[in-house]
Order: structure tokens, then C-alpha cells, then sequence
């Protein structure tokens, strides 16, 4: 569930390992590129934590935000 904290959208996702962690975050790279909508995130072993929020308004929670979100949870 991505809870909406500090002006962010925030998610822990956790895998079986490193590599499934990665294949995850090659997955949203993608993702986020194609949507221009880039997410702060950071990948330890088997956990990968994203946080969203658009940095040309103002550091807010923006339907970009909303939409990426969900669209990585399709993943």
C-alpha cells in the first residue's frame, strides 16, 4: 500500500532476492521512462524502497504521481 507522507508517495517492496529485486527495478525504469515520470528509489539486497513526488510542482504529490504508482503496482 503506498502511503502518502511529506509531500511523497512511499512504497516498500520486498523479493525473494538481489535479482528479483533488480528485475523489478529494470521493469520501472522502463516504465517511468516511458511515462517521463522518474522515481527516487533505492535497492538493498532483496528490498527496493521508491518514493514519488513531482519535482516541477514544487515537491508535491501530483496525479503523475498517482498514475506512476499505480502503474507500478501492475508490475
Amino acid at each position: 500500500m503506498w502511503v502518502e507522507k511529506d509531500n511523497k508517495l512511499t512504497k516498500s517492496f520486498k523479493f525473494k532476492d538481489f535479482q528479483e529485486a533488480f528485475a523489478f527495478m529494470t521493469r520501472v525504469a522502463f516504465l517511468a521512462e516511458k511515462l517521463d515520470h522518474h522515481p527516487n528509489w533505492s535497492n538493498v539486497y532483496n528490498t527496493v524502497e521508491i518514493e514519488l513526488t513531482t519535482h516541477d510542482k514544487g515537491n508535491t504529490v501530483t496525479e503523475k504521481d498517482r498514475k506512476l504508482a499505480e502503474a507500478i503496482d501492475q508490475i
